[in-house]
């Protein structure tokens, strides 16, 4: 470890340990990249993602009452259900005159449970594919969830519900825009196939099924948008950060506190999942045209090389933008993206740049190449030196 990197590391541990958090100097500190030593980069994402309040005495009370709501939201949305789903139909008078699978009653119990299923299915068929180009998501967690694995429990878990189901998950396919692929073709490229794992033993679960129970209750919560394809790539680089803590007491609880700061997260990007607003000026409409507009300001010649061949910013930012370059880089450098991204006051503003210094840092191959080379060259991003990028951002931030 080099000098350098030991002072770096010291920096941190000043400002953290401080009775108030200086959360200007904390966010110069992190624009420039947190170190992963010591669990400073989880620490950092929670209070940058207001998780953590800038009080640190405040903390462990603060901790204790967010991991117990998500609990109850485990035991009203998960564990109740499953018992419900156990216990319908068990009498034929229950059948008869209270609730069966074909009642037509938008409040039925079944027909509630069959409309999550739908979601449900959604969301399995996402996470089992997260970051295939590693094994992370496929391996058991250190910390199941022992309020759903309990031995004694006999409830329907959200594994059961989708071993059991008879519904297809491809006839509920969704996204928000009718883009029927937004993963990378080199991301992709590593595994064909992922839809089935190893199933592990009872009392075990992979890291991708905590992350599927994640987005299940978000999308209880939040029925307004539900779930929507693509959120599965937000919560992922969330919650492998949080789960590889090298504290076994933050990293116990990495599904909660996932929760909570994807759930922040989601307050600042969820317009971009709702097609509804696309052409408003919060929707991806407007901040796909702000990219092109910043181009032309910065590299007019570029701009005009690019509208000349009707190259649309749909093509290729829509991804950039709504995913958080997480589909355009490996999960290693989308993480040192997001130290920057959520350490930047007008973090989304700052992502605008990130995306134009992409084109920019690319210029001359793409003043050289015809549509189809073009294409391609923004669809599967050729640089993969991701503080290039990085400090090309933040030229153009200066400048304006």
């Amino acid at each position: 470890m080099s000098s350098l990197h030991k002072s770096r590391i010291a920096d941190f541990q000043d400002v953290l340990k401080e009775p108030t958090i200086a959360l200007e100097k904390l966010r110069e500190l992190s624009f420039s990249g947190i170190p992963c030593e010591g669990g400073l980069r989880c620490l950092c994402w929670k209070i940058l993602l207001n998780y953590l309040p800038l009080e640190r005495a405040s903390w462990t009370a603060i901790l204790a009452k967010q991991r117990e709501l998500y609990a109850q939201f485990l035991r009203e949305m998960i564990i109740q259900p499953g018992i419900a789903k156990a216990n319908m139909g068990v009498s034929r008078e229950d059948v008869t005159f209270e609730d069966h699978p074909l009642n037509p009653n938008p409040d039925s119990r079944w027909n509630t449970y069959f409309k999550d299923n739908e979601v449900l299915l959604q969301i399995d068929k996402d996470v089992r594919r997260l970051c295939p180009d590693i094994s992370f998501f496929q391996r058991a967690t250190e910390y199941p969830c022992l309020l759903i694995l309990d031995p004694q429990n006999e409830f329907e878990t959200l594994r059961k519900r989708v071993e059991q189901t008879t519904l297809k998950s491809q006839t509920v396919a969704r996204n928000r825009s009718g883009v029927t692929n937004m993963s990378s073709p080199n991301k992709n490229s590593a595994s064909s196939s992922v839809s089935k794992y190893e199933v592990l033993p009872n009392g075990c679960e992979a890291h991708w099924e905590v992350v599927e129970r994640i987005l299940f209750i978000y999308a209880k919560l939040n029925p307004g948008i539900a779930y929507v394809q693509g959120m599965n790539e937000i919560v992922g680089p969330l919650y492998y950060t949080f789960a590889t803590d090298p504290s076994s007491e933050w990293k116990e609880h990495a599904e909660a506190d996932t929760f909570f700061c994807f759930t922040n997260l989601m307050a600042e990007i969820r317009d971009n999942f709702i097609k509804s607003l696309d052409d408003s000026q919060c929707g991806i409409t407007y901040k796909m045209e702000k990219v092109y507009s910043t181009l032309k300001d910065k590299d007019v010649e570029l701009y005009l090389k690019l509208q000349e061949q009707n190259i649309k910013p749909q093509f290729f930012a829509f991804r950039w933008l709504t995913l958080l370059l997480s589909q355009e880089f490996l999960l290693p450098d989308v993480i040192r993206i997001w130290d920057s991204l959520f350490a930047d006051d007008n973090r989304f503003d700052f992502l605008l740049l990130v995306c134009c210094a992409m084109l920019i840092l690319i210029r001359e191959q793409l003043l050289e190449g015809d549509f189809t080379v073009n294409m391609r060259l923004l669809q599967d991003y050729p640089i993969t030196d991701v503080c290039q990028i990085l400090q090309k951002a933040k030229e153009l931030q200066d400048s304006q």
